[in-house]
């Protein structure tokens, strides 16, 4: 049997221009580099977490 991994996208809609370094880190460990690119991430706990850190700054839908 194939258990199909559910997945997350996650969307830079606010730019990092002055935010926290942590919250910046946040940004670069999900992947996402420049505004309105989108990242198909695996649906963990720490990717949630990081989403909702930065939830401000971003989009995210699941699928």
């Amino acid at each position: 049997m194939n258990a199909k991994k559910k997945t997350i996208k996650v969307t830079l809609v606010r730019s990092l221009h002055g935010r926290l370094p942590n919250h910046r880190a946040c940004v670069a460990g999900l992947g996402l580099k420049r505004m309105h690119q989108t990242v198909e991430l695996e649906d963990t706990a720490a990717v949630r977490g990081m989403v909702n850190k930065i939830s401000y700054m971003v989009r995210m839908e699941e699928g």
